[in-house]
């Protein structure tokens, strides 16, 4: 079969084992953007971060917020402090793919850049 100049190459497939959401997070993602190896890499340990997030979601729904901590106290249950923390590298690994917005997004975002650098300028100037 021959390529077309110009033809892209099919999406990659979700990698083996990725739950429901990382699945659909990995489709939305490579149907949208073309990715490096090095960069689906990266998608690929976010998508499993996302299905290690969910498991952590669902044990903490029967779980109760509040155990005792190391001297009796009450504390908050460990599972909070990490589902954070792993939402936070899902949003520092997606962030590093430095994925593009659709050109209307950038052309929205150059034009409120503009507006507010006007803006700032006008106050710096002050009344005429």
């Amino acid at each position: 079969m021959e390529v077309l100049e110009g033809a892209f190459a099919p999406a990659p497939e979700p990698p083996a084992g990725l739950g429901e959401q990382a699945a659909r997070l990995w489709r939305d993602i490579v149907e949208a953007q073309e990715l490096r190896s090095d960069e689906l890499r990266v998608l690929e340990d976010a998508c499993r971060e996302v299905d290690l997030i969910e498991r952590m979601h669902v044990a903490l729904q029967t779980a109760p917020l509040v155990v005792k901590g190391s001297m009796g106290q009450d504390v908050a249950n460990p599972l909070v402090q990490e589902l954070r923390q792993h939402r936070a590298l899902v949003a520092r690994l997606l962030a590093s793919l430095k994925l593009q917005d659709d050109e209307q997004e950038a052309r929205d975002a150059l034009a409120r850049q503009d507006q507010a650098r006007r803006a700032a300028v006008s106050r710096w100037r002050g009344p005429a």
